[in-house]
């Protein structure tokens, strides 16, 4: 089941107006009709006498399952086309006017493959962004595309792919640096820690260094950690290869994000040795 979704009262509002079809966007349903699509959730009412009105009925009920995943089940529920089907409405239209609301909720309806789905609109939490500024350098267009297809792929629920692109970032970011520093590096073998390695000395990044505080190199042989986790993330849980485990979000977040701040301060430590022309590091 999902993970729960809590929306704002403006929003359950908004939402009610689709249930219940007096938008006049979505299709009208009765007394009896928002019983039953309830209960199928777990509540446990009965129309009778006395019985509130259609919104009111509705609004309390959609406050009943908020913030639980069957609010997800609700909205995948609801705006499933086929609710549509030989209606005078569109489930375009109902989208439309729910992903408004739901886009404050860092959230959206999308149908895929014929259902509705809630979509997490929060992808990764780091920025990065390379120092070539329209460049159409091969390169630096694929590092663009992997920091894109990262979040994306967060967002479209794509962990694997997203472990995936983290790596294929490092790559290319680690590749570019060492082109940069040493015009005989050898080719890229595939082995992401010895390419690592080489870039790192090339920088001046060694753990080992004497001129820096304790707590400085425990973060810089961290780097190193970071590399080989991601290396390994990608081939047991990245669509490279027949995964072993199954990444959850919080796992492809953590692939990303880790991805993206060593991806920046690769990048930020080769243009501060650039612009000194010094050989030491940070």
């Amino acid at each position: 089941m999902e993970s729960p979704l809590k929306i704002s009262e403006r929003t359950i509002k908004a939402l009610g107006k689709i249930v219940t079809g007096d938008e006049k966007i979505s299709p009208y349903k009765s007394g009896p009709n928002l019983v039953s699509l309830f209960n199928e959730l777990g509540l446990n009412n009965v129309y009778r006498q006395g019985f509130p009105s259609r919104w009111a009925f509705t609004e309390e009920s959609i406050r009943k399952l908020n913030n639980k995943p069957e609010l997800i089940l609700l909205l995948e529920m609801v705006f499933d086309p086929r609710e549509y089907l030989d209606t005078d409405f569109t489930v375009e239209n109902s989208i439309e006017f729910i992903n408004k609301y739901l886009s404050y909720e860092k959230h959206q309806i999308v149908i895929v493959n014929g259902y509705a789905k809630v979509r997490d609109l929060q992808g990764s939490d780091v920025e990065f962004i390379h120092p070539f500024n329209n460049s159409k350098k091969d390169t630096h267009q694929f590092i663009d595309e992997q920091v894109t297809k990262c979040d994306s792929k967060i967002v479209t629920g794509d962990y694997y792919g997203a472990i995936t692109n983290a790596r294929s970032l490092i790559e290319a970011v680690l590749k570019e640096i060492e082109q940069s520093l040493d015009a005989n590096a050898p080719a890229y073998n595939g082995d992401l820690v010895k390419l690592y390695r080489r870039a790192s000395k090339l920088m001046n990044l060694g753990a080992e260094k004497k001129d820096i505080s304790d707590t400085l190199k425990q973060i810089l042989s961290g780097l190193n950690s970071i590399v080989s986790g991601l290396a390994g993330l990608r081939n047991k849980m990245s669509d490279a290869h027949v995964a072993s485990y199954k990444p959850s979000k919080h796992h492809a977040k953590l692939a990303v994000n880790s991805a993206k701040t060593l991806a920046d301060f690769l990048f930020d430590t080769m243009q501060y040795q650039q612009l000194t022309n010094k050989s030491t590091s940070l």
